[in-house]
């Protein structure tokens, strides 16, 4: 797990599904419209990279694929379609069902004040009552971040809103055709010009020294709103950065080898799902997951303060 918390569930719980009405401090943010979306027509595409960056990942392996015409959301699935959402359905996230949300130290108004949940990662913090609607905990709100993409949302917690909305979860394949937005093989949605400290913020990633400094020279410490960066050119916003994307698939390595073999071996074990785009606190030192071909394996029920997802659909 390269760059996202995990979150282990225990028995006895209730499943993704209970149901329950919409807090009532955000129920005046719901807006059920839709976002414009971008069509492709389909047709030959890959996936995968000729200069892979992570081989142990899986993005050397450039797979040719045939795409059937689909469409996608421009942006991420905000709060204010989020809480529509819950409105309608009275959805209840894993997060809010368990009581906790990993959170990034970094976001909490007192850091010091709580301990790290996991030695190896002390930026991450386990914070009771953090969830969508309460992403720091008890106490936060989204006042401010109705246009931001929602958070804390687990692989089943996607999956439901993309049912609702008339849509699905994206394959890789469809991610990486998107995010190219018409480019062959680019590192990134605008081509090939790696984002730096001082001059160049194409998308809301980490700046400084990771995790301890960051300056925030993009404009954000933390979630941005999700059209504050210019699209790519099929006109889609934050293929790269601002939150992660939960796809479709479980995390594989389509490779014989050995290590691909255990690897894949393990993820299925743990339930471990692909995500794609990086985040806010991804930087070429620590998370270099920013790119296209880039890849991230996840727990299923994970959902933390740089998770989210964008919603695709089938065209005929």
């Amino acid at each position: 797990m390269a760059c996202c918390g995990s979150r282990t569930t225990f028995a006895g719980e209730s499943k993704a599904g209970d149901l329950r009405p919409l807090p009532g401090h955000v129920s005046d943010i719901a807006e059920p419209t839709p976002a414009p979306v971008a069509t492709f027509t389909g047709g030959k595409s890959f996936t995968g990279t000729r200069r892979p960056e992570i081989r142990e990942d899986g993005e050397a392996v450039v797979r040719q694929v045939r795409l059937k015409p689909f469409a996608c959301d421009t942006t991420l699935v905000t709060n204010r379609r989020f809480a529509a959402f819950v409105s309608d359905t009275g959805y209840r996230t894993e997060a809010e069902r368990i009581g906790w949300g990993v959170v990034f130290r970094g976001l909490l108004s007192d850091p010091d004040a709580v301990a790290p949940s996991r030695s190896s990662t002390p930026w991450w913090v386990m914070i009771d009552g953090a969830c969508w609607h309460t992403p720091e905990g008890e106490g936060t709100a989204l006042a401010g971040r109705e246009d931001h993409p929602v958070v804390h949302v687990s692989y089943a917690d996607a999956r439901a809103y993309a049912d609702w909305a008339g849509g699905h979860l994206p394959s890789e394949a469809e991610w990486e055709h998107a995010a190219r937005g018409g480019l062959d093989d680019p590192r990134f949605p605008w081509g090939e010009d790696e984002p730096d400290d001082t001059d160049f913020q194409p998308c809301n990633i980490w700046q400084g020294t990771f995790p301890t400094d960051n300056s925030a020279r993009d404009g954000y410490v933390g979630t941005s709103p999700v059209n504050a960066f210019a699209p790519n050119g099929a006109g889609i916003h934050d293929m790269a950065g601002n939150v992660w994307e939960w796809t479709a698939e479980p995390f594989r390595i389509r490779s014989p080898s050995r290590t691909a073999k255990a690897r894949n071996a393990a993820a299925q074990t743990q339930n471990l799902r692909l995500m794609k785009g990086g985040s806010f606190l991804c930087h070429i030192s620590y998370c270099y997951r920013y790119r296209i071909a880039a890849r991230s394996a996840v727990a299923a029920d994970s959902g933390a303060s740089n998770t989210g997802f964008r919603v695709f659909y089938d065209r005929s």
